[in-house]
Formats: C-alpha cells, sequence, structure tokens
C-alpha cells in the first residue's frame, strides 16, 4: 500500500530539515521518489490566489539535483530565495551561516512574473536577473554593496510544482529539482534590495 500524501510530505521535510545542512544528499533518491509522488497528488497551482500567496516569503535551499557549487547545500552556508511576486521581484542570496551571517554574502536580483498556462495548473514563474554581486553589512540605514547590471542571455523559468506553508519543490529550466523550506524566522523586506 502507497503512503498517503500527508505522510509523504511529512516524510520529505523531515529529511530535508535533518542537520546539519546537506545532510538530505545521503537520501537523494528517496527525495526524488516522495517528490514525485507530491508533483502528482498535491501540485501546485499558482492561478490560485492561496498557492500565489504561500510562494511570497524567503526560502532556504535545503536539496538540489545539481551538482553547481553557486546550488550546493552545505552546513557552513545559507542558499536563501527571497520571493515577493506581488512586487514582481526575487533574489538569491548566498552567505555564510552562523555568526558571519551579517558580514557578507552575493545576491543576484532578479523581476519575476507568473506565467498563466493555457492549461491548469499554472506553475511556471519567468525570470529574468538584472543586477548582482556583493552585499556587506548594515551600516545605520543603509548596507554596503557593490552591484553590477547582469545581462541574461538566456529565458529563465522555475516550475513550482509542490508549495504549501512550509515546502516547496521546484524544477529549472535548466532541468534542476530543488527542494526549499520556508524560513519564518527571516523577513523578506529586511533581505530584499533596495
Amino acid at each position: 500500500m502507497s503512503q498517503a500524501p500527508e505522510h509523504q510530505r511529512l516524510e520529505l521535510l523531515e529529511l530535508l530539515q535533518q542537520e546539519p545542512r546537506g545532510s538530505a544528499n545521503r537520501h537523494q533518491e528517496r527525495i526524488k521518489t516522495l517528490i514525485s509522488a507530491l508533483e502528482q497528488a498535491q501540485p501546485a497551482n499558482l492561478s490560485s490566489t492561496e498557492d500565489l500567496m504561500r510562494l511570497e516569503g524567503v526560502w532556504e535551499l535545503r536539496w538540489s539535483s545539481s551538482s553547481q557549487p553557486y546550488l550546493a547545500v552545505a552546513p557552513w552556508l545559507e542558499n536563501l530565495q527571497c520571493l515577493a511576486p506581488s512586487q514582481g521581484r526575487g533574489m538569491n542570496l548566498l552567505r555564510l551561516s552562523g555568526p558571519m551571517v551579517s558580514l557578507a554574502g552575493i545576491a543576484v536580483e532578479a523581476s519575476i512574473e507568473v506565467i498563466a498556462a493555457e492549461q491548469p495548473p499554472t506553475q511556471r514563474v519567468q525570470v529574468c536577473f538584472k543586477r548582482g554581486g556583493w552585499l556587506g553589512p548594515t551600516l545605520g540605514a543603509g548596507r554596503l554593496q557593490w552591484l553590477r547590471s547582469v545581462n541574461q542571455s538566456f529565458p529563465a523559468w522555475l516550475d513550482i510544482t509542490v508549495l504549501d506553508q512550509h515546502l516547496r519543490v521546484c524544477r529549472g529550466n535548466a532541468g534542476t529539482l530543488f527542494a526549499l523550506t520556508r524560513r519564518s524566522d527571516l523577513k523578506l523586506e529586511d533581505l530584499l534590495l533596495r
């Protein structure tokens, strides 16, 4: 007998939240199986106001099928994705974890837009990278930063395939599979670039 979707969801969350960060990498095949089952049983639909509102917030990458270093999940690294579809904005932020977290990070800012599907469910978010670079510590009301314009030479998108208050699964235009968990302790407005 197969597992109920809620049990699959809870198992996936448990694997993703193992400490230290990156522990989920030991369970690659099980994670892929759970994701596939949840994509079938509980597909996200961004044409739903409820799902679109759930997308808004700070998410942390906890597992990725990619071998690229900037998509790695490691104990010493926070790989965050800040999404504000209500503002048409998003940002990837890579920063050291622990006491050094506020000192520096690498950020890439983008405009984002949900693309309506011809047939439900709507899952695609178009991403247009705008600028990226180094973010330093906050000083007074400002933040030290060195950012340059990004010349995006290819169309980028994410398909948000599973989404709830705590879990987000997406597939990227390069075929990468991502599993993220919400970081309720972080505020979108504190992290998004001004």
